[in-house]
């Protein structure tokens, strides 16, 4: 479950990703993770299906600012963009999600980011930083979407679920 980063921001940060060698970068669409990848048992597919619409129901578009970087190192390789504004959308919209037939333990606290450079050197992380410093975009968010895990290694979108919609 994720908010999908629109064009023109999500392809320049996929461009941004190739280009510090991050070799998931064009397999994982730009976005603000929600859920991470989850198993779900396929039986509970229309009850997971059912309480992502409730979910999305009740909840307002809202303005996402992202700008600037940041990193999760030394505890994880991973250098991102930051949400500035939606930050506190993105943690209720979370908590909701995580609930119900999808409620699960994370590794990690969660904190809204777009990942631009993840498991590559010290080097790459560190040029990823610095060339991420400038980064901003800003957009309204309407909706989540529902990405399945390809044979291929694709994640692709596979259901949205805008906002207010019950």
């Amino acid at each position: 479950m994720s908010i999908h980063v629109p064009e023109p921001y999500g392809s320049r940060v996929q461009d941004a990703r190739a280009g510090h060698g991050d070799p998931q970068a064009r397999s994982i669409p730009t976005h603000v993770t929600l859920l991470p990848p989850t198993e779900a048992d396929p039986a509970l597919l229309p009850a997971v299906r059912q309480h992502l619409r409730a979910v999305a129901a009740v909840q307002r578009p809202f303005r996402m600012l992202l700008q600037g970087s940041g990193t999760f190192r030394p505890v994880s390789p991973v250098v991102y963009i930051r949400v500035e504004e939606g930050a506190q959308e993105c943690r209720v919209l979370e908590a909701e999600v995580r609930s119900g037939p999808l409620a699960r333990e994370l590794a990690f606290p969660y904190h809204p980011h777009v990942t631009v450079a993840h498991g590559l050197s010290d080097r790459a992380l560190d040029a990823a930083y610095e060339k991420t410093r400038g980064f901003r975009a800003v957009f309204d968010v309407a909706e989540f979407v529902l990405s399945r895990f390809g044979a291929d290694g694709v994640w692709r979108p596979w259901e949205s679920f805008r906002f207010g919609s019950g």
